[in-house]
């Protein structure tokens, strides 16, 4: 995959600053949704370098992530930070014998219950990170960008909009049942070197339903029911039918949201509408599951 020119000025700008050094070894692109990022071979090592992507600064509040990305390392769930700037700029140590997850790797069972651990340990930290993770202010959010950028969003929108709204009023939790969510579990976001497995990328993070992590992660992985209830079991122990609600009214939720997210992307990638649509149609889906169940 290619440099960009304006990603190598900045790398070698950090590998001064922060490193000493003159020139980088190697960079090699590793790739990313939203950002770019960057394997850098140095003379002390080998590093990870995340630069923020276009459009990044006006959804993503780096701070935030910098907050839920140190719990995280300090959880053991994530690696060192090294670096990070308001800006987003990020540098971390390279995982050795990384494997960046599949969707077909992380339904094999091994990686299923490594990942319920993982969750296990975020979602009973007792921390409140103090960041604000509310689906339906961010999509207001989003759906602001959107119209202002002049993106076009489905005629029936207003009326699934209303629909998800008043599902979220009526079952969402109160404060101080929320707990320390990732809230972006792609597939894409776990690595595994050895036994020990990596949850990276906290953009997204703050205080959630800790169902919404479990959801996405089916969601992401093409879950069937079976690797459903296998994942719930994992991480809950007991599966009932008012967990299996709260875990289809996330789905409704995720995709809601993400669909949107894809729709504030095409402005700059207008291939993004082929990620939009289809979320948005699951989340239909989703809604008619979940009218069966409440």
């Amino acid at each position: 995959m290619q440099i960009d020119k304006n990603d190598k000025n900045q790398i070698l700008k950090l590998v001064q600053k922060i490193f000493n050094e003159k020139e980088a070894l190697s960079i090699d692109r590793l790739g990313g949704l939203t950002n770019h990022t960057y394997r850098v071979d140095l003379l002390t090592g080998c590093y990870v370098f995340r630069l923020p992507g276009e459009g990044t600064e006006e959804l993503i509040d780096r701070k935030n992530e910098k907050t839920s990305t140190t719990l995280s390392s300090k959880l053991g769930i994530d690696t060192e930070i090294i670096y990070f700037d308001d800006d987003g700029k990020k540098i971390t140590p390279y995982i050795p014998n990384a494997i960046t997850m599949s969707d077909e790797s992380l339904r094999k069972e091994d990686n299923l219950e490594r990942v319920a651990k993982i969750f296990k340990v975020l979602h009973n930290s007792r921390t409140n990170t103090g960041v604000e993770f509310n689906v339906m202010k961010i999509a207001n959010e989003y759906e602001t960008f959107i119209k202002n950028h002049k993106v076009e969003l489905p005629r029936n929108f207003d009326f699934y909009k209303k629909m998800v709204g008043d599902l979220y009023k009526k079952y969402k939790l109160t404060d101080n049942q929320l707990v320390p969510c990732h809230n972006d579990p792609l597939c894409e976001n776990w690595i595994r070197s050895g036994d020990r497995m990596f949850l990276i990328d906290w953009e997204y993070a703050g205080m959630n339903d800790p169902l919404w992590d479990i959801a996405d992660v089916s969601i992401e992985a093409n879950y069937t029911t079976e690797h459903d209830e296998l994942l719930l079991k994992a991480y809950k122990g007991k599966v009932t039918n008012e967990l299996k609600k709260r875990f289809l009214l996330n789905k409704v939720l995720i995709d809601y949201l993400w669909s949107l997210w894809g729709w504030t992307r095409v402005p700059f990638e207008k291939e993004m509408v082929d990620y939009a649509i289809p979320r948005y149609e699951r989340m239909k889906q989703s809604l008619i599951e979940l009218g069966e169940l409440l």
